[in-house]
């Protein structure tokens, strides 16, 4: 076992690090996944705005659906004769 108690021993290349540098290291690492961002046109912006809202329409029609069938159902078996 090694002198850190890990079980292995660090990288030479990877040593333990001050609070502050890696506070430094994640915020260097957040600007560069951040320039790597892209943004979308107007365009294709509304495409999938439009894509998205058009799919939470279809998802509440079809709970709305099977709601009404499992409550038809319901009311049927117990007897209050549907809605």
């Amino acid at each position: 076992m090694s002198a850190n108690g890990g079980g292995s021993t660090p990288a030479p290349d990877r040593q333990r690090r001050g609070l502050f540098a890696r506070i430094a290291l994640f915020l260097r690492q957040v600007v560069d996944e951040l320039r790597k961002v892209v943004t979308p046109t107007s365009e294709e912006l509304l495409r999938m705005t439009a894509v998205v809202l058009a799919f939470v329409a279809i998802m509440i029609l079809l709970v709305m659906g099977l709601d009404w069938l499992f409550g038809t159902l319901a009311g049927l078996t117990f007897g209050t004769g549907g809605r």
